[in-house]
């Protein structure tokens, strides 16, 4: 390892965090503070899809030459049945995360939840902003928190410690939503170590993400009342929800299981 090497990988968490976050900064810009369009979303979709480009670039060309350890990690794409296993679980996810974060944030002060409600309008909204958020932020968020910031490091511990340095800088730029946002990215960093494939922890990332829409959707359609909490952001769902999640994420791990395409390193 060359000198450069040597004096960038301790900084590379750091630097990473910087990189993302201009990368989000100026994806995010066509948004504004109005509420969303068509126009500024499809804006924004384009400006994303640029700068996963640029970081698959970084990612291939770069990243192998100032660090070898990196080509540990795979970028090779799950099969679909494997991804569909993995889309399975997400539901779940959404779930714990909710019930841990209740039960933590609970601890040190009262969560002020109430149902959650949705018009028309801000369903039109929220499934608009989904295109963005299922599709293409956990692709950009998963390669640059995870794969850029954790493959350059050999040792399992080391990089452990970058998954848990990078949470928290992950929670820090998600402000209000930091218990949350700490959590996930602790989760999607471990499944990344332990499959040392980026895919997964995108999959996941995007179910999660995606089932908050569908859990909109469900709200929307009165199928049953959902508990928010704004500060921090908590979802707790009803117990149809709970179940069909379990059921789901069965059926997902037998699946996966079936298929003993994932390889996960203990």
């Amino acid at each position: 390892m060359n000198k450069l090497s040597t004096f960038l990988k301790p900084l590379m968490p750091i630097i990473v965090v910087a990189y993302a976050t201009a990368l989000i900064y100026i994806t995010a810009q066509p948004l504004g503070d109005n509420e969303l369009s068509f126009g500024g979303e499809f804006t924004s979709c384009l400006l994303t899809l640029g700068a996963i480009g640029l970081t698959l670039y970084l990612i291939h060309r770069l990243l192998p030459k100032l660090f070898p350890s990196a080509s540990q990690f795979s970028l090779r794409l799950p099969t679909l049945p494997v991804a569909l296993g993995v889309l399975l679980i997400a539901p779940l996810w959404l779930v714990v995360e909710g019930y841990v974060i209740y039960g933590l944030t609970s601890l040190f002060h009262a969560v002020q939840l109430e149902p959650l409600t949705h018009t028309t309008e801000e369903l039109r909204e929220d499934l608009l902003a989904s295109i963005h958020a299922v599709l293409l932020a956990p692709v950009l968020e998963e390669l640059c928190f995870r794969q850029m910031a954790i493959s350059p490091f050999r040792r399992r511990s080391a990089q452990i410690f970058v998954c848990v340095l990078v949470a928290v800088l992950f929670g820090i730029f998600h402000v209000r939503n930091f218990p949350g946002a700490f959590l996930g990215a602790m989760f999607y960093g471990m499944v990344f170590v332990l499959s040392r494939n980026i895919w997964y922890s995108v999959l996941i990332h995007a179910g999660r993400n995606l089932t908050v829409t569908l859990v909109g959707v469900y709200n929307w359609l009165g199928l049953g009342e959902i508990l928010m909490a704004k500060t921090p952001v908590i979802f707790l769902l009803d117990a149809k929800i709970i179940i069909i999640s379990i059921i789901l994420a069965v059926s997902g791990i037998v699946l996966i299981k079936k298929k003993k395409l994932i390889p996960i390193y203990l």
